[in-house]
């Protein structure tokens, strides 16, 4: 729904958000590896396919070798294919999160997020840090011990894609939603890796009320230590679109100065999702199109990008294209929520936020 002066009203907001998350996550699911699927190769696979401009969910795969190389859950992620969304941690970690605020309330504690991790969500289904820091857990460690022992991923995404509740359910408050982040993200991260969830749940904290894209991520960027590699590195990118480089060239240069930190490292992420935005300029479907098509971790940047741009523009900005197939359901390895209606999601999250009874 839109309010009468004609803009999106919070329940749109947060009803964008979740099906945001959900489409951007499914479209670069299928094109989820760094290595492999460089910006190159995407576009390569996408132009075989007659599917540049990308509008949609990706194209079947081109070729044996195409479809050799895509993540096995492609045949569910895939235009004429998707019905329903595909279960991953991008979407059972947003679902967690709001399971969280539900049971603890906004004064939730690091110890009772590891707890419910270990009460909700299979071990098998967490990766990198988050599976370093549940097996510290199982062993009997305790925050902030959980983030540093064993533990060569603090400065991965992992804790980037638990943020966004914080940012639905802080609408307008980005240092508030920050905080929350943060104190989530101590559980498995560290530097960098803490910073991002800061970013992350601040910038959709922001574009609920922000003018534009922009000013959302110049809010955002504020509650970060301006000095950090991850502060310094979304700097680059706004200062190189403000200047006018194509988004080709900025992700080029960009990518340059990040050589080294890895796929699946919270920088350089940042930086594709901070220029899917910029350059997407809050249009859905080109934010998440120019966000996926930038490589590197693309169901976690996709799931990101569309969950800011699915708040800034509402749910009834989003092309029924990206929400019809999703049938209105998530799949979810957290214990009790497969099956779950995504408009049910929105409305508890909704609640949280002040706006439900």
């Amino acid at each position: 729904m839109t309010s009468v002066s004609g803009k999106p009203d919070l329940a749109d907001r947060v009803h964008g958000g979740w099906l945001g998350r959900i489409a951007g996550n499914m479209l670069g699911k299928p094109v989820e590896q760094g290595e492999v699927w460089t910006r190159e190769r995407i576009d390569r696979y996408l132009r075989r396919a007659g599917a540049l401009p990308l509008t949609d969910y990706l194209p079947e795969p081109a070729d044996d070798a195409d479809a050799l190389a895509m993540r096995p859950e492609w045949r569910g992620c895939v235009r004429g294919r998707v019905h329903g969304s595909c279960r991953d941690d991008d979407v059972d970690y947003a679902v967690l999160g709001l399971h969280l605020l539900e049971t603890h309330g906004f004064g939730f504690t690091t110890e009772q997020v590891g707890d419910l991790w270990l009460l909700r969500l299979p071990y098998l289904q967490t990766f990198t840090a988050e599976r370093a820091a549940y097996r510290n857990l199982a062993n009997g460690l305790k925050p902030p011990l959980t983030a540093t022992y064993g533990n060569p991923y603090q400065e991965w995404i992992g804790a980037l894609i638990r943020a966004d509740v914080h940012g639905w359910t802080c609408p307008s408050a980005p240092g508030r939603a920050a905080l929350l982040a943060r104190r989530d993200a101590v559980l498995s991260h560290t530097g960098n890796g803490v910073y991002g969830a800061m970013w992350a749940a601040a910038l959709v904290s922001a574009a609920f009320t922000a003018a534009t894209v922009r000013e959302a991520v110049e809010q955002a960027l504020a509650v970060i230590p301006a000095g950090s590699r991850l502060a310094r590195t979304v700097r680059r990118v706004v200062s190189l679109h403000d200047a006018g480089m194509a988004w080709e060239d900025t992700l080029a240069t960009v990518s340059e100065e990040t050589a080294g930190l890895g796929w699946i490292h919270v920088v350089p992420n940042a930086a594709v999702l901070t220029a899917g935005l910029l350059y997407g300029d809050g249009d859905f479907t080109r934010t998440v199109a120019l966000t996926v098509r930038g490589g590197l971790d693309t169901d976690s940047n996709g799931a990101t990008a569309g969950s800011v741009a699915g708040v800034f523009g509402g749910a009834s900005a989003i092309p029924g294209r990206w929400k019809e197939p999703l049938r209105d359901t998530v799949r979810s390895a957290v214990f009790g929520f497969d099956g779950v209606r995504i408009s049910e999601l929105a409305e508890r999250t909704l609640r949280l936020a002040g706006g439900g009874a």
